[in-house]
């Protein structure tokens, strides 16, 4: 036993001192034969029958006469209520057959009889024992008193039902009887079951009295028995506790617990909270050990001893040496007593939990102390103490592996620096690296913590811990910026690269790949799958760089951003043996051969679970990139964001013409732009058309790209090709092309501004007489009066005239004759003005013009003549009619064919009538009038004269409309000749005064 339990003194023991005379009498007295506690009083019940009830102040407050005779051996109050069950021997009290009966009564104390002042009784009841005069050995109730069981010393068991509370009527029964002795009873309750555990000299059994069983036999739960006295109830978990001279067992209602070893007799055992009181009875006469009776002398033999243990700590708590026998023990006001037989009463107030942890520090029992706190329900941080003293025990024995062990318990209320110190200073690098996961691992590290770390891993090159620490799960258990920036100095890239991934940073992990790694390819391929909006800022930050070392792939990715084509690629590329990293600088210089690749850290959104990981450097990148194909599942939604202007990305390709070609190119195509952007795009496209003109070193490549850059500002070609293109502005064309010194650009804007003109005129002033010569053919039908201004440019200087040629100089001459251009005066004075063209050049002209003058004099005269005949004819007729008498020699009427009969009508025209064939029966227009008084004319010259009158009336109101006049006139070839009809309609005459 000595090398199994520790014994302590965790008890005050002091011996209550009784003031009060009367009560000192009682206890000294000897009459106390039972006792019990509950409600915050003492009851105590004597051998006369009399119950005395004890204040905190021990005096007796209270007594009354339960019995007339016979002692009470068994008393039982009910917690928190007033009810006091006794049981006592009552000699007057004889059953069936003259034998004496227990006899059982419950008080009421809260409720006293006026005339005697006793509590009143609620209830009487004399207990069967089959008419069998045995003493009553054990004695247990429930908490409501609906079941009382008493053991008997002949071994029988009797249970009483009822309501001991209101007298209603009980009903009893012997549950069991044997030959072996009642030694205790107790009643266990749970969910309506009530089970009674007995126990006797030589066994345990449990049987069911209420509930699912009720009615079965009592099961045997222990072949071996108990003493009276040492049976209780642990009322914290509800298990009997029995104590045998070979260990303390416990039991429930699925069997025996494990055992409690310790080997002592015992007369009498308590459970109080965690500890079992035990009093073991003296040793045997003849066993006694030398040392005690040469200690205590003759009294050896008389000798008790009280112990008190902790089974679960396996603590002797307390121990002393009784002179006389314990009769009872009870608990009451906090702390435990103890009754001896000579009447004296000692408490045990158990000591602070603080005065306990100091023993087991005496000792240096941290583990039992540990134990001891947790058990005492000490919170983390008063536990924590004691880890830390354990650990500061144990570095001091130079056990650094446990001490650290108990360092990372107390790690939540403990300075780091101090152990950090300690194994700093004794170079205990691999306990010092645990101290510091265990500190991120709770949180509680800083980023002074983090580089120390991460500095211990590269002293012993230990990449596999330093993967692991950063592949973590859960929460962030560090400072992120400290640990990239200590693997980026360290040359740990890839793992600085999945920290930044992990953790979200993206533009982080771009900048590692590209600053460190120098792996372009992997970067873009890292942006490539992010989002949108996460890859967004990433392009605009290292642009150039990506541009500069994947020419495609990068202008590739910033087409489809800009066009909102963009989608994050789902494919990893193939898998390629990781190519060894060397590390440089910083604090592992040379610290790994072969690290695994990036893209094995890092999960790619979009990258199925079974997708190989992806290559991690830009050699092995590149070896791999022909073999590796993007795959866009269609089923897969593209990603909503709106693309930016693509005015921002222009800066992207400084120095990388051909790239920003390609992209410029894909942007115009795009449907999703605005008509500005469109705009900035086709203007920037022609810039860049004519920057590679001029440096084409072949003249080839710059017609090509010259070709280009004026297919983007003709206007009817561009028109028929993509009616949707917005046009490029006028003034950028002009500026660009001047720049540049593309001609076909200044001619197209002048082209589409209808400047024809200043075409013209500005190949004639840079002498480009090839240049003039094909505008003239271009633009003269639309531009007539570029014929005038080609000829005083031919003439102007022989060298010209000799450039164009004499074909051309009669190409002009012959259009400006034949549209009327000039006067042959114009074209002479013209021609005159130089001492270039000769007459040979113009007399072929001047022939031409001479003889259509000719011929156009003879017509207006023959014309003349006619029209004065005809004239004089017309007048002679209108005098004729006038003066002379009309024969009208007509037979047949005009209208009906008919021979003429009276009443006929005659018209001055020739023509004659039936007056009934006329309209309105009248006369003719020239003086009748019908019957109806309507005017006729002849309807044969109806519609002629109509037409007529229609025209003179036309006449008559153009000649107030000066404005048709002067158009007329303004378009005219020969305006002479345009007065001269205006002046035959009539638009010159002064009208008519009525």
């Amino acid at each position: 036993m000595a090398l199994t339990w520790r014994s302590f003194d965790f008890f005050d023991a002091t011996q209550i001192k009784i003031a009060d005379d009367d009560t000192r009498n009682f206890f000294t007295s000897n009459e106390i034969s039972s006792v019990c506690s509950g409600s915050e009083s003492l009851f105590f019940g004597s051998y006369d029958g009399t119950v005395r009830i004890v204040s905190p102040a021990w005096k007796v407050v209270r007594s009354f006469q339960a019995y007339d005779t016979g002692p009470v051996t068994h008393m039982r109050q009910v917690e928190g209520t007033s009810l006091l069950i006794t049981v006592a021997e009552e000699p007057s009290a004889v059953g069936d057959g003259g034998v004496p009966q227990p006899v059982l009564k419950v008080w009421a104390l809260d409720k006293p009889v006026k005339k005697t002042g006793i509590p009143t009784c609620l209830s009487t009841v004399a207990v069967n024992n089959g008419k069998k005069p045995f003493p009553i050995s054990a004695f247990t109730a429930t908490e409501d008193l609906s079941q009382v069981a008493v053991g008997f010393a002949n071994g029988a068991v009797t249970v009483i039902r009822g309501d001991l509370i209101h007298d209603l009527g009980t009903k009893q029964r012997i549950i069991y009887e044997s030959d072996e002795p009642i030694t205790g009873v107790e009643l266990h309750v749970e969910g309506g079951l009530t089970t009674l555990f007995i126990a006797t000299t030589a066994r345990i059994l449990k049987l069911v009295v209420s509930g699912k069983g009720h009615g079965q036999p009592p099961k045997t739960v222990e072949d071996e028995g108990c003493g009276v006295g040492c049976m209780a109830v642990d009322k914290k978990t509800g298990s009997i506790v029995v104590g045998r001279d070979d260990a303390i067992y416990t039991y429930t209602l699925e069997g025996r617990g494990p055992p409690t070893a310790y080997e002592a007799p015992k007369k009498l055992i308590s459970v109080y909270q965690d500890y079992i009181a035990l009093v073991s009875p003296p040793t045997p006469a003849g066993e006694s050990d030398g040392l005690r009776r040469r200690f205590w002398g003759v009294t050896a033999d008389s000798i008790y001893t009280f112990t008190l243990i902790d089974p679960e700590l396996r603590i002797i708590a307390h121990s002393e040496s009784v002179l006389t026998d314990v009769q009872h023990i009870f608990q009451i006001w906090g702390d435990l007593y103890t009754l001896t037989q000579d009447g004296k009463v000692y408490r045990y107030h158990e000591k602070t939990p603080q005065q306990r942890l100091e023993m087991l520090y005496q000792r240096n029992l941290y583990t039992l102390a540990a134990e001891l706190a947790q058990k005492c329900g000490m919170d983390g941080k008063q536990q924590n103490i004691i880890f830390r003293k354990y650990g500061d025990y144990l570095y001091q024995k130079g056990n650094y592996d446990e001490a650290m062990a108990q360092y990372i318990k107390a790690i939540d209320s403990t300075e780091p620096s101090q152990v950090i110190r300690k194994f700093l200073d004794t170079q205990r690098i691999h306990n010092l690296i645990e101290y510091l996961e265990e500190l991120h691992e709770h949180h509680k590290a800083t980023s002074d913590h983090t580089t120390l770390l991460l500095n211990c891993y590269a002293k012993l090159k230990d990449i596999d811990k330093l993967e692991k620490f950063i592949k973590s799960p859960g929460d962030l258990k560090f400072d992120l910026d400290t640990a990239i920036s200590m693997c980026r100095q360290g040359g740990y890239y890839d793992q600085a690269a999945y920290l930044a991934k992990k953790h979200g940073e993206t533009d982080l992990v771009v900048d590692i790949l590209i600053e460190d790694s120098k792996a372009y390819k992997d970067a873009l391929d890292f942006v490539w799958h992010l989002h949108p909006d996460a890859a967004y800022p990433c392009l605009m930050k290292y642009a150039r760089v990506l541009i500069e070392h994947c020419k495609r792939d990068a202008t590739q990715i910033f087409i489809d951003y800009y066009t909102g084509a963009y989608r994050p690629q789902v494919d990893p590329l193939p898998e390629v043996v990781a190519v060894p990293v060397a590390t440089n600088g910083g604090f592992v210089t040379g610290a790994a051969n072969a690290v695994q690749n990036l893209s094995s850290f890092i999960p790619l959104p979009y990258i199925g679970a079974q997708a190989a990981p992806p290559v991690a450097h830009a050699a092995a990148k590149q070896a791999s990139s022909d073999a590796a194909v993007a795959l866009i599942p269609e089923d897969l939604p593209p990603p909503e964001y709106k693309p930016p202007r693509p005015r921002t990305a222009f800066s992207s390709f400084i120095d990388h013409p051909d790239e920003f070609i390609v992209f410029l190119e894909a942007c115009a195509q795009a449907d999703t732009l605005s008509e500005a952007d469109k705009t900035d795009i086709y203007t920037t496209l022609f810039e860049m058309y004519l920057h590679k003109a001029n440096e084409a070193r072949d003249e080839t490549q710059s017609e090509e790209w010259g070709k280009k850059a004026k297919a983007l500002i003709d206007g009817g070609k561009a028109a028929s090709q993509d009616s949707n293109r917005p046009n490029i502005e006028n003034s950028n064309v002009l500026l660009l092309s001047h720049l540049s010194n593309f001609r076909d650009g200044t001619t197209l804007v002048k082209e589409q501004s209808g400047l024809l003109f200043d075409i013209f005129r500005s190949y004639t002033s840079a002498r480009d007489t090839r240049g003039a010569v094909r505008a003239l053919r271009k633009y003269g039908p639309e531009e007539p009066q570029l014929y005038p201004a080609a000829l005083s440019y031919f003439t102007s200087d022989p060298r010209i005239l000799q450039e164009a040629g004499p074909e051309e100089l009669e190409r002009v001459l012959d259009r400006i004759d034949r549209d009327g251009l000039m006067a042959p005066l114009q074209v002479v004075q013209t021609l005159s003005k130089n001492a270039v063209a000769t007459m040979g050049m113009i007399k072929p002209y001047l022939a031409r013009r001479i003889e259509r003058e000719r011929k156009d004099i003879t017509e207006n005269r023959r014309d003349v003549a006619a029209f004065r005949a005809e004239t004089e004819q017309r007048r002679q007729e209108v005098a004729s009619l006038g003066s002379q008498p009309f024969l009208s020699k007509a037979t047949r009427c005009a209208q009906c064919t008919l021979p003429l009969e009276l009443p006929t009508v005659h018209f001055l025209c020739k023509h004659s009538f039936h007056q009934r064939c006329l309209p309105h029966g009248g006369v003719g227009r020239d003086g009748g009038v019908g019957d109806d008084g309507v005017e006729v004319e002849c309807p044969l010259c109806a519609r002629d004269n109509a037409t007529v009158r229609a025209l003179k009336k036309g006449q008559a109101e153009n000649a107030e409309r000066h404005e048709l006049f002067k158009a007329d006139l303004e378009a005219s070839e020969d305006r002479f000749r345009t007065v001269a009809e205006w002046f035959g309609r009539g638009v010159m005459s002064t009208p008519a005064v009525e």
